[in-house]
């Protein structure tokens, strides 16, 4: 069955092809989930709860553009929304002295494993801008419109998570260099 088949049958509340529909997305979606939630079970809840919701909007899809594509920003969305309503957004307007902070690794000295635990770590409100910034090439404008936050804040919270993100890095290189590894 095609794609767009499988779009109109679910259309039609066809539970086979919402099954299909699922077993063909979830994993993508589950990786844009991992990107936006705190952790796996948080990251499980957000993929059912994008679903139901994709499955209860899918008519809205005009078979414009890829499906997959806006399945995703639906997704992001969703989540989007939840962090809205907790309000995890608000922050003053800090001064940044840094805002691109850089570190120096080897690829092979930081796991992919690691990076996807730390930026999980992060608060929220700085998350979801490196998220979407970093990972989903938004600008500040969109995400401080998707948001509900100013551009400045937007440029404020990457700026601290890049930070974090590279304090924990160094701290990581630093305690590799100062424990020797036993083989």
């Amino acid at each position: 069955m095609s794609l767009e088949q499988l779009i109109y049958e679910c259309r039609n509340n066809d539970r086979k092809a919402q099954e299909q529909l699922y077993k063909l997305l979830s994993q993508k979606l589950y990786a844009v989930c991992m990107k936006y939630s705190r952790n796996y079970a948080e990251a499980e809840d957000n993929l059912q709860d994008g679903f139901i919701l994709l499955f209860k909007k899918i008519d809205q899809y005009q078979f414009k553009g890829s499906f997959e594509g806006w399945a995703k920003r639906l997704m992001i969305n969703n989540i989007l929304q939840k962090y809205r309503n907790q309000g995890v957004y608000e922050l003053v307007n800090d001064n940044i002295i840094d805002q691109n902070p850089t570190v120096d690794f080897d690829d092979e000295d930081v796991s992919l494993d690691y990076l996807i635990s730390i930026i999980q770590e992060l608060p929220d409100r700085y998350r979801l801008v490196f998220n979407l910034y970093v990972m989903d090439d938004y600008s500040h404008k969109e995400i401080a419109e998707m948001l509900n936050i100013t551009i400045g804040t937007s440029k404020s919270n990457l700026a601290r998570a890049r930070m974090i993100l590279k304090e924990k890095i160094e701290l990581q290189q630093h305690n590799r260099k100062v424990v020797p590894s036993i083989q």
